[in-house]
């Protein structure tokens, strides 16, 4: 099980929530320009901390060269894996060759892949797309993952939709290209010593087990970071890990602890933290009104203590509200 790494989203703060409430799921970064790893400040784009553990390095790019020296730093900043991005369908991505549009060229995937592992100890593993455009063929997929896998690439995560990389947004995305579920099954019985996690789509533990009954795993995204209290059950459903006995707002008091200390050392605003825990209340009475409050940008220059109380102010108001309605008639 594992968080999808989600540009503007899954960044270090968000990755040390999601450990909260998860103390086995696979973390991911962002995915990060090799060529930024190499010149536009190393430190910036690799540093997390220890307890996001364990993290994995998603990069992005095309040249075997400075893949491998990225992943090289990769390692010696202390991440578990490092993931080349074959599935992201932007057209920034498509300016500089890489994303899905790698796809095209599985010589040159492997040849990365390649280079990545003869830089590391730690695996290197790929994240793609069943296909391109609007070619629904498996041959395509079945040999990119055959050239690669023949470079050393034993882990695949595959983006159950096909990209299309013209015409539509990287969010129609994520939502037009038909879910072919049945693609990464096939691909899973054709390369059964290799292992298969899916993304793309899936929502709920019932789909979650339809999935794990036939692959190795499953990269969840935006679910995981719209409603994150999910996470807090998958160490007990699919590690065999104890209950955490923790409560949201347990989780809320240790945020605000870490908003201070990252504003201490590096000058963080809060709201730049907060934002990546407006779905820890989903579904509950009155959550509407607690992410308000921590949305509120009059808020901002409010120390984090204050927000939180204030938020949970308003939550408990609407929850004695409905409590004092009177039951409508049958």
């Amino acid at each position: 099980m594992s968080v999808a790494p989600m540009m503007d989203w899954t960044d270090r703060h968000c990755r040390y929530f999601h450990r909260l409430l998860s103390r086995h799921a696979l973390l991911y970064t962002e995915m990060v320009n090799a060529g930024a790893v190499l010149h536009g400040g190393t430190e910036r784009h690799l540093r997390f901390d220890a307890q996001e553990q364990p993290v994995a390095l998603q990069l992005g790019g095309c040249e075997p060269g400075d893949l491998a020296r990225a992943a090289r730093l990769g390692e010696a900043w202390g991440y578990r894996e490092i993931n080349l991005n074959c599935g992201c369908p932007s057209e920034r991505v498509q300016r500089g060759a890489f994303g899905a549009s790698l796809m095209k060229e599985p010589a040159l995937v492997a040849d990365c892949v390649k280079a990545m592992r003869d830089a590391v100890q730690l695996p290197v593993t790929v994240k793609h797309r069943v296909g391109l455009g609007r070619d629904e063929s498996y041959g395509f997929v079945r040999d990119f993952v055959g050239q690669v896998a023949g470079a050393g690439c034993e882990v695949f995560i595959v983006h159950a939709r096909n990209a299309w990389l013209e015409g539509l947004s990287p969010k129609q995305n994520r939502e037009i290209p038909p879910l072919r579920y049945g693609v990464v099954h096939q691909l899973k019985a054709d390369f059964p010593d290799l292992t298969f996690a899916i993304n793309g789509g899936l929502s709920s533990d019932e789909a979650l087990a339809e999935q794990l009954a036939q692959l190795d795993g499953a990269m969840i995204g935006r679910e995981a970071y719209h409603n994150p209290w999910w996470l807090a059950r998958w160490d007990t459903l699919y590690f065999g890990a104890p209950p955490q006995e923790v409560t949201r707002e347990e989780i809320e008091e240790t945020m605000v602890d870490y908003m201070a200390r990252e504003h201490a050392r590096y000058g963080t605003p809060w709201p730049s933290i907060a934002r990546h825990m407006l779905g820890l209340r989903h579904g509950l009475r009155g959550a509407r009104l607690w992410r308000q409050v921590w949305s509120d940008h009059h808020l901002k220059d409010w120390p984090a203590q204050t927000v939180m109380e204030r938020a949970r102010a308003a939550q408990e108001t609407a929850q004695t509200k409905a409590a004092d309605e009177p039951e409508p008639l049958a």
